[in-house]
């Protein structure tokens, strides 16, 4: 689904990026957004290495992705996600409280969950003999395997963007790895076995190693 006019969707990120975080970029997100819901859309790519002026112009930080919409230009993955939201009931309910209660869930999803996580795994690459965020990770993940005990789905006894957010945001095996967490683990395997997640995976995987052959070239 990424042939489109250049003046619809385009999720923009890197033209190449080494092995480990294939796969985990965040445009990922984005792609499997659109996929979800059907939304026509193209890929952009900046270049990794030289983050020029163009690209801090879109993303002042240098990161990726961002997405252009038209006229209208969004950074910040939870941001652009939201946006593609309102697009679709396929990731948005349109009922007032339940588009309350998934906002809710995305802004959880990496507020309260990836604001968490990602400190705890830069903390732990130096391999310290105690890792000191992660009591504060296990206490955040406690909450979800209740809350996915109880629940197939965040928000409407249905996939929605938070279920996108929140699944992408637990997959990473060194998340998964922390502990014993069964509900939780079958939530993420039941949503990444959707397939709109494996076409946008594999989309991104296929990105990446068109870019390897252009550097060996």
């Amino acid at each position: 689904m990424n042939q489109t006019a250049p003046e619809q969707l385009t999720i923009w990120t890197f033209d190449w990026v080494p092995e480990g975080p294939r796969g985990y970029v965040r445009d990922l997100r984005l792609r499997w957004a659109c996929e979800e819901a059907g939304l026509s859309y193209r890929v952009g790519s900046v270049p990794f290495e030289e983050r020029g002026a163009e690209h801090l112009a879109m993303q002042p930080f240098g990161q990726v992705p961002y997405l252009t919409d038209g006229d209208v230009s969004l950074f910040e993955s939870g941001a652009c996600l939201l946006h593609l939201s309102e697009k679709s009931e396929a990731l948005m309910p349109r009922e007032r409280a339940l588009r309350a209660e998934t906002l809710s869930w995305v802004l959880a999803a990496l507020n309260s969950v990836e604001m968490v996580s990602v400190p705890w795994w830069f903390v732990g690459l130096s391999s310290p003999p105690e890792n000191p965020l992660e009591g504060w990770l296990r206490a955040r993940l406690a909450v979800l395997e209740d809350v996915l005990t109880a629940r197939d789905w965040l928000v409407d006894g249905r996939f929605t963007a938070a279920d996108l957010i929140l699944a992408d945001v637990l997959r990473p095996p060194w998340i998964r790895g922390i502990g014993h967490y069964p509900a939780t683990d079958a939530y993420i395997d039941r949503i990444c076995a959707r397939p709109a997640f494996a076409k946008a995976h594999a989309d991104q995987i296929a990105h990446f190693s068109r870019a390897d052959e252009t550097r060996e070239a």
